[in-house]
C-alpha cells in the first residue's frame, strides 16, 4: 500500500536542483512544508509513503531525521526523472532510506542476539533488509520529518503529548497505519516511542504482547545501548517467545 501525498509533491521534487547531497536550505522550504506550529515544523518526505501490509516485524522510530529526508527526496527525484510510478518510487525510497550503516548493523546484531531470526526461520536478521524484506516494515510514530528550530525532533522538548499537532499524527495517522498490518511484532526504537505505544495499548489499538519493550535505540550516539540491552535481554527474549506463541505466526521456510 502506498499513500497519496507523493502525487501532491512530485512536481516540486522533480524541479529541485540536481545535487549529490542537498543542504537544509534546499529542502526545508515552504513548498515542502506540511505543518507549522510555533517552533515545530513538519516537512514532506517520500520514504514513509509505502506500507508493507504483509510485514510480520515493524521497527518504529519517533520521526524521520534530516538524513533520511535528504536521501528520500534525492532518490525520489531520480526515480521521477526515470518516469517510475508513484508506487514504485514510494517502495524504492522506503527500501533505500531505512536503517543503514552502523545503525542497521547494531539493529541486526541485537535482534540476532535475541534469536528473533530463528522464529522467522531466517539465518540472520540481516535478511529482513534483503532477501526476506517482505517480512519487514519500518516506520515512524510521526511519519514525516519533524524539526524543532531547524533541528531533528527527538521526542522531547516539546513532549509530544503537549502538542496537538504531534498527537494528531501519533493517534490518527500511526493508528491508521498500524491497523493495515495483521498483529505485527513491534520493535520501538527509543523511550518516546515506547511511551506512545503504551498509550495506544490503553486505547485498545494494539496489544502489549505485540511490543518489544526495553529495546535500546540502535544509534551509535546512544552510549548506553549495550548496557540497556544486557539489562533487558532476558525479558525481551521472553517477550518474543510469548508473542510468537500467542499470535501463532507461521515460519516461512526458504532454505
Amino acid at each position: 500500500m502506498e499513500l497519496s501525498r507523493l502525487k501532491e509533491f512530485a512536481h516540486i521534487i522533480i524541479n529541485l536542483p540536481e545535487k549529490p547531497i542537498y543542504e537544509k536550505s534546499d529542502l526545508l522550504i515552504d513548498s515542502l512544508l506540511l505543518h507549522r506550529d510555533r517552533n515545530i515544523e513538519i516537512y514532506y518526505s517520500t520514504h514513509n509513503e509505502y506500507i508493507n501490509e504483509g510485514a510480520k516485524i515493524i521497527l518504529v522510530g519517533i520521526t524521520p531525521g534530516w538524513t533520511q529526508m535528504e536521501k528520500s527526496i534525492n532518490i525520489a527525484r531520480q526515480c521521477l526523472l526515470e518516469s517510475r510510478s508513484f508506487g514504485e518510487i514510494a517502495k524504492i525510497s522506503k527500501e533505500y532510506c531505512r536503517f543503514w550503516g552502523s545503525m542497521r548493523s547494531n539493529l541486526i546484531t541485537m535482534l540476532d542476539e535475541l534469536n528473533l531470526n530463528q522464529y522467522l526461520d531466517i539465518k540472520s536478521s540481516s535478511e529482513l533488509f534483503l532477501e526476506s524484506k517482505e517480512l519487514l516494515h519500518t516506520t515512524s510514530m510521526i511519519s514525516y520529518p519533524v524539526f524543532i528550530n531547524g533541528k531533528n525532533y527527538s521526542g522531547h522538548s516539546p513532549d509530544f503529548m503537549g502538542s496537538e499537532l504531534l498527537k494528531k499524527y501519533i493517534f490518527n495517522s500511526f493508528k491508521k497505519e498500524i491497523r493495515t498490518l495483521e498483529n505485527p511484532f513491534i520493535v520501538p526504537l527509543g523511550k518516546s516511542v515506547e511511551r506512545a505505544l503504551k498509550l495506544l495499548i490503553v486505547r485498545g489499538v494494539i496489544e502489549e504482547e505485540q511490543c518489544l519493550f526495553g529495546f535500546p535505540h540502535p544509534s551509535g550516539a546512544n552510549g548506553h545501548r549495550l548496557k540497556q540491552f544486557k539489562k533487558n535481554k532476558e525479558s525481551m527474549m521472553k517477550s518474543i517467545e510469548r508473542y510468537f506463541k500467542q499470535f501463532k505466526i507461521l515460519r516461512t521456510r526458504r532454505r
